[in-house]
């Protein structure tokens, strides 16, 4: 009861503060009803007095607030603002939609995450750089913009071979690219998260004694994949959540009429009640993904929780990195040089005679769909994106590390399931676009991930017999944290911060498309991709550099990661 009362009412906060939407703005919805319902009716204070006792708006927040809440203790959601209709049936329907597509896509991510990280299965504590191999793959397919690769596939597969439908909903064939486009970056994330916790557990004593003993590979395997599931299911409920909030620019792409699609045009077309009620699904959806992932970690744990009886996972000993940091230097000597290029040229200079012109001498990686230099904008863009990305991760990561070891579970299931564009929007409404908001709307809802995997080991962690063994002896708390909580949560934590910095970056370019963040004519590598994408066929490259820069990033960070994970845990070790 504990447990869902608290998450009741954080839900129910959520809720309250989008009913203030309007008395927190600075625009008037009245005049947004108006254009929606009569476009050709002149904005008169007649007009809108009307509108705003016919939507309540005159009663203020408190009147709208309570007979909204009124409403859903009867199981009224509403009518909305624009149509005129009831709230309930359009979000009931989009719900089956987003719930269902999120199915398919979470078997996608499922099967994908699997099949990465079953080279570490098959070979035990494998070879690291093989694992770094595997991890940068990884790291890139998660790099990949959901609506980038939802276009690239509907080209392909849908435009030129004709397999499956490219638009619509109702039939399995309309299920197959939207699923993919979704899953594929969802199954790497979790295919990188998990290839990163099972060279820990085939360390430990049990797995190398099991092996010893002539126990098959297979089911060494499966035990040491059941040994990190309790760390990682929070994550899959987190990414079960999100696939469902966070499809926004699929279901547009793909015409789907889902949740995520819904709450977005209702918050730019300022329905309130639709907004609320699509949020208030998505909230839901995010408690029960919560409580599913929480049962099922108890249920794997069993008594561990209470009786200490669980092992700490044990770091093992990866060599290798010396090449892994030479790679590292490479690309990131790469990135840096395009940069630095990019800054010596002029991003803003428009050459209409150029538009769409291939690379040559003159523009190394071609013009944009403006006659804009690509490279100029990829290296002025960096600033704003990737650096921006780096300032961003490193806040969620203090935010994820700090509210997950004070267990914010009902706040961080909240936030995951709050897509970024309306947190975006939200914040947008409240102070303004820029990219100090779109850095606070992001910032708001990507450290829930990071929370969630903080508790999960915080509760691994304390489940460990040494820290049973450390408590009777008379250690300190601060004792405790330092040398036998710390060098378990924090490592793969921040190493989870990093493989979700491109991730970042892309949310902070997609809310500056949108007009949220740093504002046109200014590069962004996300704006650069939205823009030149109906230009794909003719000037592949005014797509291909700003997506491949975001690949590159992704790669940097699991090579950054990899570079210093040795010397980490060797400093953390080092400390107990």
């Amino acid at each position: 009861m504990k447990y869902l009362a608290g998450r009741l009412g954080t839900l129910l906060a959520v809720v309250a503060v989008i009913g203030l939407l309007p008395w927190l703005t600075r625009t008037d919805p009245a005049r947004t009803i108006l254009h929606a319902r009569y476009a050709d009716r002149a904005p008169t204070p007649e007009t809108l007095a009307a509108i705003r006792a016919e939507t309540g708006l005159d009663g203020g927040p408190l009147h709208v607030l309570g007979d909204w809440l009124g409403g859903l203790v009867r199981g009224d959601l509403g009518t909305s603002w624009v149509s005129g209709q009831s709230v309930g049936p359009d979000i009931a329907a989009a719900l089956g939609n987003s719930l269902t597509l999120m199915g398919v896509s979470l078997a996608v991510a499922v099967l994908l995450a699997l099949a990465l990280s079953a080279a570490t299965l098959r070979r035990g504590a494998a070879r690291r750089i093989v694992r770094v191999r595997a991890g940068v793959g990884a790291a890139v397919l998660a790099a990949l913009p959901e609506f980038l690769l939802a276009a690239v596939l509907a080209t392909v597969f849908a435009v030129h071979l004709g397999w499956v439908p490219a638009l619509g909903w109702g039939t399995p064939g309309q299920l197959v690219l939207p699923a993919l486009a979704m899953g594929v970056p969802a199954g790497a994330l979790l295919g990188r998260l998990v290839d990163d916790a099972l060279p820990g557990a085939f360390a430990e004593p049990w797995a190398r004694a099991a092996a010893a003993s002539g126990m098959p590979g297979r089911i060494v395997a499966r035990h040491a994949l059941r040994r990190t599931l309790p760390g990682l299911l929070p994550q899959l409920g987190l990414v079960a959540v999100g696939l469902t909030g966070g499809a926004v620019a699929v279901e547009t792409l793909y015409a789907i009429p889902g949740l995520g699609g819904t709450a977005l045009a209702a918050a730019l077309a300022q329905d309130l009640p639709v907004l609320q009620a699509a949020v208030l699904a998505l909230l839901l959806l995010g408690v029960a993904a919560g409580l599913a992932s929480r049962l099922a970690v108890r249920a794997l744990l069993g008594p561990a929780l209470t009786d200490r009886a669980l092992p700490a996972l044990v770091a093992p000993r990866l060599p290798g990195r010396r090449a892994v940091t030479v790679a590292a230097l490479v690309l990131g000597g790469l990135l840096v040089a395009v940069t630095v290029a990019g800054l010596l040229r002029d991003p803003l200079h428009v050459d209409t005679a150029a538009r769409l012109a291939g690379p040559s001498a003159a523009h190394p990686f071609g013009t944009d769909n403006l006659g804009r230099d690509v490279l100029a904008r990829l290296g002025h863009g960096a600033a704003r994106t990737a650096l921006a990305a780096v300032a961003v991760g490193a806040v969620t990561l203090v935010l994820g590390l700090l509210l997950g070891a004070l267990r914010a579970g009902a706040l961080t299931e909240t936030a995951n399931a709050l897509p970024a564009v309306l947190a975006g929007l939200v914040v947008a409404g409240i102070a303004g676009p820029g990219p100090w908001g779109a850095a606070a709307a992001v910032a708001a809802v990507a450290w829930a991930p990071l929370a969630a995997h903080t508790a999960a080991l915080y509760a691994q962690e304390k489940a460990a017999p040494h820290l049973a063994a450390a408590v009777a002896l008379g250690a300190d708390r601060a004792h405790l944290l330092r040398r036998h909580v710390l060098p378990g949560v924090l490592p793969p934590v921040a190493r989870h911060a990093l493989l979700r910095i491109p991730a970042i970056a892309l949310a902070l370019a997609s809310l500056g498309f949108l007009g949220l963040g740093t504002q046109a004519p200014a590069p962004e590598w996300g704006r650069m991709l939205s823009e030149n994408m109906p230009y794909a066929e003719r000037a592949p490259w005014a797509v291909l550099a700003p997506a491949a820069a975001l690949a590159v990033l992704a790669a940097l960070a699991v090579l950054t990661s990899a570079a210093v994970r040795g010397r980490t845990l060797a400093g953390l070790k080092g400390l107990k």
